[in-house]
């Protein structure tokens, strides 16, 4: 009896280190992923100044999913306060994602009566290095009204001029750079005071489009530099964009399209509609509308690409490929409404 008794000591033992063991692993593991998505939600709360955080900020939803994840292994090993705590930051996660896959009360393509209905295309060229033709081929296929266009070069201006693009958008600003830091605005209706946007290293376009309202439409192509490695850089030029938007909302109309090398989830792009902007991928509860990168094995992370409105609004937003490219496009049908149309008589 002795003998058996000593064994059954010596059984336990292990067990109750392997035990130990596993609660220290539940442990750690839900306590990371809430860690994770806690500096995720102040990443998303703040305007984070270092490049590596900032950079880290677009992937806020990746981030977020920690919580989950850390809430259903502390279900799994029955860690009640640890999966209280999952739970919390989880729904404060889910707050931060929710609005981009609620449409507002006021978008959809039947909620508005338009005076005006504008598509607009985005596409960023990668250095000019994108298929033209597929390009105009979209452009045209989609009957598109406005095409916004960065990393713009010599090579490529003439080439979408090969591929028939002055037929289907004949009035252009055009601002070619070696290196891709070139842009250009097509449109099918004419443009008026065009200009580059001082205080940007690539190029940034504003033009007016005469559209019989009250007012021209104030349209926008523009491209800030990316936050990484040039953080600093990069908080200067959304200075400088939000003063040029800012000053703009005092036009009936404007339209803002390009690659704005931030995603919803950076508080320097939130501000940028909290001047009186309307992101059309969160107003039509579109979800994450991930634009980039396009030319991997893997699909788009982030959403860099954006169509922004203020007097009108989106009432369909799509992606779609541009080859060559490592962005996707987008193409949005913006409504003016008739209220900032001009009376008829």
């Amino acid at each position: 009896m002795a003998r058996s008794a000593e064994i059954t000591t010596v059984t336990r033992r292990p067990m109750r280190s392997r035990w130990r063991a596993l609660r220290w692993l539940v442990d750690l593991s839900a306590a990371a992923g809430i860690a994770v998505s806690g500096f995720a939600i102040i990443l998303f709360s703040t305007d984070v100044q270092r490049d590596r955080a900032v950079a880290l900020a677009s992937f806020t939803p990746l981030l977020l999913i920690t919580a989950f994840i850390a809430l259903v292994i502390a279900i799994a090993g029955k860690r009640w306060v640890l999966a209280t705590i999952a739970a919390l930051v989880s729904v404060a996660g889910a707050a931060v994602i929710g609005p981009l896959f609620v449409a507002s009360g006021a978008s959809g393509a039947g909620a508005h009566s338009c005076a005006i209905n504008l598509r607009v295309m985005q596409a960023n060229l990668l250095f000019g290095t994108a298929d033209l033709d597929a390009l105009v081929q979209t452009a045209k296929e989609r009957d598109a009204d406005i095409l916004t266009v960065q990393e713009l070069t010599e090579e490529a201006g003439a080439g979408l001029e090969r591929a028939g693009i002055d037929e289907l958008l004949p009035y252009q600003l055009l601002r070619p750079s070696p290196g891709g830091g070139g842009a250009a605005i097509y449109s099918r209706l004419p443009l008026e005071n065009g200009r580059s946007l001082d205080g940007f290293l690539p190029t940034n376009l504003t033009a007016e489009i005469e559209i019989g309202s009250r007012q021209p439409l104030v349209l926008y192509a523009v491209h800030p530099v990316p936050p990484f490695p040039r953080a600093a850089r990069w908080h200067a030029e959304y200075e400088t964009l939000a003063a040029e938007l800012e000053a703009a909302t005092a036009h009936e109309f404007v339209l803002v399209s390009g690659d704005f090398n931030a995603t919803y989830f950076h508080k320097k792009y939130r501000d940028l509609l909290a001047l009186g902007y309307e992101d059309a991928a969160a107003s039509l509860g579109a979800g994450l509308m991930s634009t980039y990168p396009a030319d991997k094995w893997y699909p788009a992370l982030v959403g860099i690409d954006r169509i922004v409105t203020k007097g009108a609004t989106a009432t369909s937003l799509s992606r779609v490929k541009i080859p060559g490219s490592d962005h996707h496009g987008l193409v949005a049908d913006v409504c003016v409404p008739p209220r900032a149309h001009a009376d008829s008589g």
